[in-house]
């Protein structure tokens, strides 16, 4: 590698402020806030919208969305697949 033209890689902490989850990975990222982790240690911390805590694929809470009764003429139509 060429040096001098990579972003500095290191340790940062990515919080999910809504599912109150964190976890200590290696990025590019850089933050001027930090936290202390639970080996003693400061590390950058990046707030994020969305994990894999809160994220409803992840967590098994999707839902369907069905805005104009699709899904029941479907059902309607076609019935329920019976065994």
């Amino acid at each position: 590698m060429k040096p001098s033209i990579h972003p500095d890689y290191r340790p940062v902490v990515f919080r999910d402020a809504s599912a109150d989850f964190s976890f200590l990975t290696r990025s590019t990222a850089t933050s001027e806030r930090t936290i202390t982790w639970s080996d003693g240690r400061e590390y950058p911390v990046i707030d994020v919208e969305v994990s894999s805590a809160s994220h409803p694929f992840y967590t098994g809470q999707s839902k369907v969305l069905d805005t104009a009764g699709r899904v029941e003429r479907f059902r309607r139509r076609y019935g329920q697949a019976t065994r």
